[in-house]
């Protein structure tokens, strides 16, 4: 297991393109929302200023797009060319595969959130009362991509390869734009600011902001969150279990 994870974390950091998308986009993205913003205004609803806020949602975006989108893609193409039928003639066991793939792509979601975080302190002047704080946060959001790993996972499992990248776009989008990533939720209808509560993004993001308040993140968020992780890690050993019938 550990040799695939190693193999898989050097195919990602190859592929050029993946990296700008995953590493580059989040950070123009950042620059473009909020690169004229005021740095002392409060965002209205989140005691927050626009810099910080869109910090920690271009940061999570980002992560999100090294873990769901490069994933689903890299396991549907496999599963086309025959690669993970090849995999299962070895010693690694199934658990081991959706393992290493989740462990893999959380390692190279790293990269998204720092340079984010390095772009806003030059550019914006992001500072923290405590150096923790900004451990916290990189640990935080770190640790939060893995739910949307294990959603790569089984959206792999669940397309084809060619319907994955269109199912994966919806729902990477659907979930960026609902979770506020891309504008605060409370810009959002109260209606839609309650759905966009139960949403795994918006409880994602939430996890950074209460860091960057000084607090502990919310255990309804992380509670959201592990309730969407064992979801999704679910759905993809189900369906893992179900390529393997099929081969």
């Amino acid at each position: 297991m550990n040799t695939l994870i190693k193999l898989e974390i050097a195919r990602t950091l190859r592929n050029k393109k993946f990296m700008f998308f995953s590493v580059l986009y989040p950070a123009g993205l950042y620059l473009l929302i909020a690169g004229g913003a005021s740095t002392t205004e409060i965002v209205e609803g989140t005691g927050l200023t626009l810099p910080l806020l869109m910090m920690v949602s271009m940061a999570s975006f980002g992560a999100i797009t090294a873990v769901l989108v490069g994933n689903s893609e890299r396991i549907a193409k496999e599963r086309e060319k025959g690669w993970t039928r090849q995999l299962r003639l070895t010693a690694l066991p199934g658990r081991g595969y959706v393992t290493a793939k989740v462990a893999s792509a959380a390692v190279v979601s790293l990269p998204s959130i720092l340079v984010v975080f390095v772009v806003a302190a030059v550019v914006k002047d992001v500072r923290f009362d405590a150096v923790w704080q900004w451990f916290a946060l990189i640990g935080a959001i770190w640790a939060g991509s893995i739910v949307f790993a294990a959603l790569g996972v089984a959206v792999g499992y669940l397309a084809t390869g060619d319907a994955v990248r269109p199912i994966t776009f919806i729902i990477y989008f659907g979930l960026s734009m609902l979770g506020g990533l891309w504008m605060p939720t409370t810009t959002f209808p109260h209606w839609l600011q309650s759905v966009a509560e139960w949403v795994p993004t918006h409880a994602y993001a939430a996890l950074g902001q209460a860091i960057e308040q000084g607090g502990a993140p919310h255990l309804k968020d992380v509670a959201v969150l592990v309730v969407y992780l064992v979801l999704f890690a679910g759905a993809a050993a189900w369906l893992y279990r179900k390529d393997t019938r099929k081969a």
